[in-house]
């Protein structure tokens, strides 16, 4: 059968289309591979962009939060009250009292009332509660601000022969202490704070409340003093 001018015009279009289609399809393909050699990948949840403010706490808005009988640093009647919802796990937690927990206690002495609340992320981080719970046994024995310290210290990791390890270090009796954790002892008391910053709209970690005014993240001392500065001049 002979092909028509138009059969044969159709024919060398097509003939000039296949490579451009092939070299496009083979480019693309490159892109593909390129970004599985070089993006990376794996890199934990907690380890992106501090996490901003969830919508129900934001602004400037004050929150009725209760203290419980939680860990407290300060005196009672300190005019600036700021509770802490952390996870010992939590890298932005550690970074912030790495670099920001002493140095605003010592920039209001006597001002601040510092206390510290359990929010345990154990869906991501699985030593959260059980670390947590260890610092609860050293609070039994009279150590829980230094045994917080060391947990946030990265001297060890965590895990229970480093929560021993950090009990033995601060001179406790590392028998009854064993035993408290062993026992889970101070478990409901983690879990009712935990489960009471979740009714408040906690949903990351650190999360703080300054006077009972938000703050969310790992922010810087200039953030935590803009609040209290206000604070303390009756704004």
């Amino acid at each position: 059968m002979t092909s028509t001018p138009t059969q044969k015009r159709l024919s060398l279009f097509l003939q000039d289309l296949i490579p451009a289609v092939v070299a496009l399809l083979l480019f693309g393909a490159g892109l593909g591979v390129g970004w599985l050699i070089w993006a990376p990948h794996g890199a934990p949840a907690q380890q992106a962009a501090a996490p901003s403010a969830p919508a129900g706490l934001a602004g400037d808005t004050r929150f009725d939060v209760q203290a419980d009988d939680d860990p407290a640093l300060g005196p009672a009647d300190a005019p600036i009250t700021i509770i802490e919802f952390s996870d010992f796990q939590c890298p932005y937690c550690q970074r912030w009292h790495a670099q920001v927990f002493d140095q605003l206690m010592q920039a209001y002495p006597g001002k601040i009332r510092f206390i510290y609340r359990d929010f345990p992320l154990k869906s991501i981080h699985p030593q959260a509660v059980p670390a947590a719970e260890a610092a609860n046994c050293a609070q039994a024995q009279g150590a829980y601000w230094e045994f917080h310290a060391a947990l946030f210290s990265g001297k060890y990791n965590l895990s229970a022969p480093s929560y021993l390890q950090y009990a033995a270090d601060l001179g406790l009796n590392t028998q009854e202490f064993q035993k408290c954790v062993d026992s889970h002892q101070f478990a409901a008391e983690v879990e009712s704070d935990f489960a009471y910053a979740m009714q408040l709209g906690v949903s990351s970690t650190p999360t703080f409340f300054i006077n009972c005014i938000p703050l969310i993240g790992a922010q810087p001392i200039e953030a935590f003093q803009q609040v209290i500065d206000q604070e303390l001049a009756g704004r």
